[in-house]
């Protein structure tokens, strides 16, 4: 397969360094990072909280989403990336609510699996899904997977395949998340991306949003730039997920970056995790 690795647990992180450097590896960003691998501590344990179902911490006042994330119990690694992925503005830009179920798709170590878990809280359910080419890449990922669904109580892992990447889980979904990873799909020449959007679109209910993240190309690069940056165009993405019969909600500059020329590779020191990155979110027609 032609894709970039995946997401994978800290102990598939140290390995896969081990093996290759940022110029040879063919993997995405928050695969061969902590940005999207899980930090030791989770790893080795598995533990986790979630905010209680009224989204109260021993207050009378409904906490705000940035305070959800203060409270609950997430792995240090986790918490210092957050200035870098400013998970809160994201959320909120996309509408998260608690009690959403959610779905994390290509989640990895769980970065954004566990900041969702705290957003929707003990009424709401994260689905945190790996794709089976990952899983098979790289085994560990199994074990960390494991050790998050024992530890969140509204956590559930589910490894499917790229064209039904929701398969396994009932009922409609109020979101979907894929997080630096859209790209690696988009990479595969075998890859059909119509039908991955179009069941993502199936499985969420009216109104619900599909949000993506992922380095910006240049404009106009199309898929130029996917396998020798780790970048892709954001009009690709645009036209692909509007082929399946999604509104276009609304473009945030969160994680916007004036400074970064596009010409870089994702893994280079000067641009590394400070890339510049469109932030999309679509809705299913009511």
């Amino acid at each position: 397969m032609l894709k970039l690795s995946a997401h994978i647990s800290a102990l598939a992180l140290i390995a896969a360094l081990a093996a290759c450097s940022p110029s040879q590896d063919t993997s995405d960003d928050a695969a061969m990072t902590d940005d999207g691998a899980m930090s030791d501590d989770m790893a080795a344990s598995g533990e986790g909280d979630v905010i209680d179902d009224e989204g109260m911490s021993g207050d009378a006042a409904p906490m705000s989403l940035s305070e959800r994330l203060a409270n609950a119990e997430r792995p240090d690694g986790d918490v210092e990336l957050d200035p870098m992925r400013h998970p809160a503005e994201i959320l909120t830009f996309a509408g998260v609510r608690p009690g959403w179920r959610v779905a994390d798709l290509g989640a990895g170590g769980g970065y954004y699996t566990r900041v969702l878990s705290a957003a929707v809280g003990g009424d709401g359910h994260v689905y945190s899904q790996n794709f089976d080419w990952t899983v098979e890449r790289f085994p560990n990922l199994t074990g960390a997977m494991d050790a998050m669904e024992a530890g969140y109580s509204n956590v559930s892992t589910h490894v499917t395949s790229d064209t039904a990447p929701l398969d396994g889980i009932e009922g409609d979904l109020d979101g979907v998340f894929i997080v630096l990873l859209y790209h690696d799909q988009v990479l595969d020449p075998n890859e059909d991306m119509a039908a991955m959007n179009q069941a993502i679109y199936d499985g969420l209910r009216p109104g619900g949003v599909y949000v993506i993240v992922d380095h910006a190309a240049r404009p106009g690069s199309g898929e130029d730039d996917i396998e020798t940056l780790h970048r892709i165009d954001e009009a690709v993405v645009r036209a692909q997920v509007e082929a399946a019969g999604f509104e276009f909600q609304g473009a945030s500059d969160i994680l916007a970056n004036a400074d970064d020329d596009h010409t870089l590779n994702v893994f280079d020191p000067s641009i590394r995790r400070q890339t510049d990155r469109f932030v999309l979110v679509y809705r299913k027609p009511m």
